[in-house]
């Protein structure tokens, strides 16, 4: 008896856009067929391929092997030596770039400071030389909880630079997820700052951090970065100012040379227990493959001025606002505030104003855009942007076509990722010169990534049929373990399907090759039999014209074994009732079939968001079924949320 099939997928899309040729005229890859032909040589022969791709970065010595396999455990590049703040600052310096601008910095309350790459070197080499000087050497762990300043990539960057592992904590935890994070890395120092600015008012970070350190045995120092000026105790011996450590040091600490397999960075995500995960990566892999996706997928040029809009704190921040870019040479523009402040134009306006070429926001910040309405990006020229891409989450097809028609104007290609922080680095994406794009799908891998989707028992699927998203061959900038804990690593990633990385999602590979990402599987709902992914429901729900963003979970039903409930924030000033329920209900029939129509729809002002944006479903999976709420909730943006949802409930 054939085994039966994980996901079905309901869903259909049928608007293709090609890359626009006067775009893939100047592409670094520039057809399809260039995609295909590359993507070929690098299944043919893959340790050739990543390489080649190693060989684009500055080694002090070269590897002996490519690859050491021993499953589900990498060695990449071993025993070749390399440094990343090397790798993205001083290979610059001996070029026209070295008076080039590295970062563009606007803060909230609206200064902003221009840094080149000489200028970046010089502050790195000097806290550099502060790490050093507090006692710091390589193989020590220091935490950074810091607004989003220029200072904390060069915090980053010194700590590369001297080989101290980082662990980047995002400027808005608790003192509890701060304090968990710190001891589980055995941290030695933090740096922080006396607070930071988010919608006017100031997050006061040096006071989390003084409760948070209270219960950190192994920290011994705290540097603090003057941003706000706000008065701030400081313990002697232990606290140092950032500006008044930098007068005590010089700027000449040449780069360590390390290991390629020296751990770069461990960054906490959350765990349903109540224990974040420790993802650990390591030096020279993670920066190849992190240097390679950055330029073939946002095809970066000498003159483009990128802006990432996500904080430093979560992985896309360290990919693709700090070590790609930066190692590929290019301008990084960083904002430090938030979008809706003080006017729900603040992006629109620093696109006008900074000349960005390239934007790059999750769909979760889109679906806001749509709902603060097409007003607030029509005042202002976007016409600079020449490319748009998303990640963090699949994007609705609606979402999709409503940024590629109101920011890109028609004319800028979306490269839609798929990657994870386990992945480190962009895995599944459009390339914007060369792949036809279809609104909600990230269509194809990245050339060396082998990526497939499979029943549970590891067999391949067929055309348009769901299953669970697998990575097939080790790749550079894989997670190596959680930090601590193999067995929990092995468990995690490498149980559930034989012989496989599983991301945990289901997806769907369609007639053309594209891939559709269609949610956590542990979102998937069983009804009646049938396993329905979530992202197709939410698809279609916003799809409505009243449906500003929506969330599907499942909750126990005696009848089909899961019932589908829909938790839906309309369009501003909307109110919902139960007719209008019942019109979103007949609506998804109409899009995707009966079969997918909620059983009940609660309308909600805003739903639970982790910080980077992410939609908790878990919690609101709880909510449904009305469960106890448990596990992790400290990467939870406004804790309010969920006791409002819980009135609502009663």
């Amino acid at each position: 008896m054939p085994e039966p099939i994980a996901i079905e997928s309901v869903s259909t899309e049928s608007r293709v856009f090609p890359p626009p040729a006067e775009f893939a005229a100047n592409a670094a890859i520039n057809s399809f067929e260039a995609y295909e032909k590359l993507y070929a040589e690098a299944e043919a022969e893959p340790e050739r391929f990543w390489a080649d791709r190693a060989d684009e970065l500055s080694w002090f010595r070269k590897w002996d092997s490519v690859l050491e396999w021993n499953e589900p455990f990498a060695k990449w590049f071993d025993g070749g030596k390399i440094n990343v703040s090397y790798n993205c600052l001083d290979r610059h310096l001996t070029t026209w770039r070295k008076n080039k601008a590295a970062i563009i910095w606007e803060g909230e309350p609206g200064e902003v400071r221009t840094l080149t790459y000489l200028q970046v070197h010089t502050e790195v080499c000097k806290f550099a030389n502060v790490l050093k000087k507090l006692g710091i050497e390589t193989g020590d762990r220091v935490a950074l909880y810091m607004p989003l300043v220029p200072e904390l990539a060069i915090a980053m960057l010194a700590c590369s630079r001297v080989g101290a592992t980082h662990t980047v904590i995002f400027g808005g935890f608790s003192a509890d997820a701060i304090r968990d994070r710190v001891n589980d890395g055995q941290c030695k120092l933090i740096v922080t700052a006396d607070g930071g600015f988010r919608r006017g008012s100031e997050i006061k970070l040096k006071e989390i951090v003084d409760h948070a350190v209270a219960q950190c045995p192994t920290i011994r120092n705290v540097v603090v970065f003057k941003r706000t000026g706000s008065t701030v105790s400081m313990r002697p011996g232990r606290d140092h100012w950032w500006h008044e450590m930098l007068e005590t040091v010089d700027a000449n600490c040449p780069a360590e040379e390390l290991d390629s397999e020296h751990p770069l960075f461990i960054l906490y995500t959350s765990g349903t227990t109540g224990k974040p995960k420790g993802i650990l990566h390591t030096t020279g892999g993670y920066l190849t493959q992190t240097a390679y996706s950055a330029k073939i997928v946002f095809d970066l040029k000498e003159e483009d001025i990128y802006w990432c809009t996500a904080d430093i704190g979560w992985v896309t921040g360290h990919s693709y606002v700090v070590y790609g870019p930066l190692a590929n040479g290019a301008t990084v523009f960083m904002y430090e505030g938030a979008p809706n402040f003080p006017d729900f134009d603040r992006f629109w306006k620093m696109i006008e104003r900074h000349k960005i070429t390239i934007f790059y926001t999750a769909p979760t910040a889109i679906r806001a855009f749509i709902k603060w309405g097409e007003q607030y990006p029509l005042k202002h020229d976007l016409s600079s942007l020449r490319l748009l891409g998303t990640v963090g989450e699949p994007i609705n097809p609606e979402a999709w076509m409503w940024y590629h028609e109101t920011i890109g104007k028609g004319k800028c290609p979306i490269v839609d990722t798929w990657w994870q922080t386990e992945t480190g680095c962009i895995m599944i994406s459009p390339l914007p010169g060369a792949t036809p794009t279809v609104p909600g799908t990230a269509t194809r891998p990245l050339p060396g990534i082998i990526v497939e989707v499979v029943t549970k028992a590891g067999k391949s699927v067929g055309t348009n049929e769901g299953g669970y998203l697998v990575i097939k061959r080790p790749w550079p900038s894989m997670l190596r373990t959680i930090w601590g804990d193999d067995e929990r690593y092995k468990q995690t990633y490498w149980s559930e399907i034989p012989n496989c990385y599983f991301a945990g999602d289901g997806a769907r590979r369609d007639e053309r090759g594209y891939f559709w990402i269609m949610g956590r599987v542990d979102d998937v709902i069983n009804v009646s039999g049938h396993r329905l992914g979530t992202a197709e429901i939410e698809s279609a729900l916003v799809s409505h014209e009243s449906v500003a963003e929506a969330a599907v979970v499942a909750r126990p039903d005696d009848l089909k074994g899961q019932a589908i409930v829909a938790f839906v924030t309309l369009e501003g000033g909307r109110t919902g009732g139960d007719e209008h329920k019942e019109l979103l209900r007949k609506h998804v029939a109409n899009e995707i079939g009966a079969l997918a129509k909620p059983d009940d729809i609660r309308f909600t002002d805003t739903l639970p968001k982790t910080r980077s944006g992410k939609i908790m479903r878990r919690l609101l999976r709880e909510i449904a079924s009305g469960s106890k709420i448990a596990g992790d909730v400290t990467t939870l943006e406004d804790l309010s949320v969920l006791e409002k949802l819980r009135q609502d409930e009663e």
